[in-house]
């Protein structure tokens, strides 16, 4: 089996873990990784909403499925678009990981009166400024390194709680933010592995290795990205979670300029349906 992926450091761990994962499951025992360039980790300056969103980290490793020169492909489910070409499924998610955002820098408490916070996601920029409107915002790309070596730069910055913890990162002051303050990025903490609809021996070795509740709340918060437009440029997140109750669904979304906002919890059986139904709640709130 080939396995596609990122070229980053954060991505060749994500990529060799799914390689370990299916060796030590004993479905596959060759297993190689295959490193495609894209777009997103050419371009390390323009902001995200601008040159694509999500598809930017996407496309090309897709790519690599679609044309043969790859079985299956690793993604951060986080990146990944709502909707995606019709000749590749889902295949498996694997138990996620930690879904919260974190400040790295200083504490959120600790922040200064119009204190300076790094980070490319209006997601982020917008929850923020919701809980403290004096936040001064400063556009952040780049790898994990690269935009570790500018905390200096910054009172703070913004990073994935999952990303530091899968490279094993000390860091001097990080503050986990809880989902409800700081709504996740959908998927956020989870891989998504995909393969083509057609190929029975990699569909049959990632069912091997998926985790169903991990699938479940991300196909249930991919259903609201999907109603909203399947992006990451739009200010918007989700995260879910099952309970003896069923599906526990919290959802964001902003306004374009982020002056306004809108966070709602809803519960339901049906994941697909209540993530679909609260995005059609919040885009009604906004108008």
């Amino acid at each position: 089996m080939r396995i596609a992926t990122r070229g980053s450091e954060l991505a060749l761990w994500q990529a060799h873990h799914v390689q370990a994962t299916l060796i030590n499951a004993g479905v596959c025992d060759d297993v190689e990784v295959v490193i495609v360039s894209t777009s997103g980790d050419r371009d390390k300056t323009t902001p995200l909403h601008q040159i694509g969103g999500k598809g930017i980290f996407v496309k090309e490793v897709q790519a690599a499925l679609l044309d043969g020169r790859a079985d299956m492909a690793v993604h951060s489910a986080k990146d990944m678009p709502a909707v995606s070409p019709a000749e590749l499924m889902l295949g498996a998610v694997p138990l996620r990981g930690n879904p919260s955002d974190v400040l790295v820098g200083c504490r959120f408490q600790d922040l200064a009166q119009g204190a300076r916070v790094g980070t490319g996601s209006v997601r982020r920029r917008a929850q923020l400024a919701a809980l403290r409107p004096d936040l001064q915002f400063d556009e952040l790309r780049g790898n994990i390194a690269t935009r570790l070596d500018r905390v200096g730069d910054f009172d703070a910055i913004v990073m994935a709680a999952a990303a530091l913890e899968r490279l094993q990162l000390t860091l001097d002051t990080v503050d986990v933010m809880t989902v409800e303050h700081m709504v996740p990025q959908v998927g956020q903490g989870a891989l998504a592995i995909e393969c083509r609809v057609e190929d029975t021996d990699a569909i049959t070795a990632l069912a091997s290795i998926t985790h169903a509740e991990s699938q479940a709340v991300f196909e249930c918060e991919r259903a609201f990205l999907a109603e909203l437009g399947g992006d990451c440029s739009l200010p918007a997140g989700a995260h879910a979670k099952l309970t003896s109750d069923g599906y526990l669904l919290t959802g964001f979304l902003a306004s374009e300029d982020l002056l306004t906002s809108h966070q709602i919890t809803v519960a339901g059986f049906d994941g697909p349906s209540l993530g679909t139904g609260l995005a059609v709640e919040l885009r009604s709130r906004l108008g």
